[in-house]
């Protein structure tokens, strides 16, 4: 059985969406959820689903091998989703091509320190952009610039906003990222 572990910072859709996609899986399962937000709703979403879930800081993070150990102990492959802190390359060289991201743009526009959620919709709204759609990539150390795994895309509309947009990125995100990490861990596992 090929082991994944969810890292979160958030309120957890795409997380309850992989486990949900996963739980009668024969071959691949999400063994547990990373946050390093005590408050996030990815927790209460986790235990809803007989998900163990681990809380840690900045310190667990960067500093020892806290997290790094639980996920050597605990997974075969990290998924991203909804994590806001850049992966340290102590990390990413245990894992090496293990970690996939999902970003909520047509990378490399709208990728980098403090792109995310409803900050790329705007900037994608406010520059008039033609098209928008999500990017599914391999994690390295700067955010946002692994290797592209897939993106889908659609048409941004005059009559859209940041809002719209959203909603249309999370559908997009719920139909094509649970299938993406399945083909990517069946193909390299």
């Amino acid at each position: 059985m090929i082991r994944i572990a969810i890292l979160a910072s958030g309120s957890g859709t795409n997380a309850e969406n992989i486990i949900k996609y996963f739980k009668n899986h024969v071959n691949i399962k999400v063994s547990m959820v990373l946050t390093n937000n005590a408050k996030a709703k990815v927790i209460d979403r986790a235990k809803k689903l007989d998900i163990t879930s681990i809380v840690f800081s900045r310190e667990d993070f960067y500093d020892t091998n806290f997290v790094l150990n639980v996920l050597k102990k605990n997974a075969d492959f990290i998924v991203l989703a909804g994590f806001l802190w850049k992966v340290p390359e102590f990390i990413l060289n245990e894992f090496s091509n293990k970690i996939i991201n999902i970003h909520p743009a047509l990378l490399p526009k709208y990728g980098g320190k403090g792109m995310y959620g409803m900050h790329v919709h705007k900037a994608v709204v406010e520059n008039k952009e033609k098209e928008s759609g999500i990017t599914i990539h391999y994690v390295n150390k700067n955010y946002d610039e692994g290797n592209i795994i897939f993106q889908e895309k659609f048409e941004v509309l005059e009559s859209d906003s940041a809002e719209s947009v959203a909603q249309k990125i999370h559908i997009l995100e719920q139909d094509n990222f649970p299938k993406v990490i399945e083909k990517v861990i069946l193909k390299n596992g």
